[in-house]
């Protein structure tokens, strides 16, 4: 009787660092996204709105970002991305006020002005530093975190729904 006790005591231990080790995690721990290792650091990188004005990084807001990287051409599927943005903007509730939309290049017309997307001046350093931001023919969004480093890619044709629960997730963190 002894002996089973300790077996399954024991074992329960050995299940346990059987499955660390072999890298399972809870499906509800993995991020939705690509996570990034190591982190792309963009804090040199100078942005600037639209209209000109400097977008500072000013960690100490600890406002995270959202940064679509749009195709070249890409009228429709930027018209559906845009709003689903919006949404998953949305639905961060009040931690949405933490996290900023960001566009490199022209926000489409038809985007939803609830989520107030700032058009920021592509730069070349940009789309030399991201990784895969030019291959695809289709848009591509990034997450960034308060510090200016990205950390998460969405790939095109990504669930909105997926960077919604990532972007809970890091804003809970702070």
């Amino acid at each position: 009787m002894l002996l089973v006790l300790a077996a399954l005591f024991l074992g329960s231990f050995a299940l346990a660092g059987a499955l660390r080790f072999s890298g399972w995690r809870p499906q509800g721990l993995k991020n939705k996204g690509e996570l990034l290792n190591p982190p792309v650091d963009l804090r040199d990188v100078s942005l600037r709105l639209a209209d000109g004005a400097a977008y500072p990084w000013s960690p100490e807001a600890r406002r995270w970002r959202i940064l679509a990287v749009p195709a070249v051409d890409c009228r429709e599927r930027c018209d559906k991305l845009a709003r689903d943005l919006d949404v998953a903007w949305q639905a961060l509730g009040h931690d949405r006020d933490h996290a900023d939309v960001l566009w490199a290049g022209a926000v489409p017309a038809s985007a939803p002005a609830t989520s107030h997307p700032r058009a920021v001046v592509p730069l070349d350093v940009l789309k030399v530093r991201l990784p895969r931001a030019g291959a695809p023919a289709d848009a591509v969004v990034y997450v960034i975190d308060p510090n200016g480093f990205v950390v998460l890619r969405y790939a095109p044709g990504f669930d909105p729904a997926d960077l919604r629960t990532d972007l809970s997730r890091l804003l809970k963190l702070q």
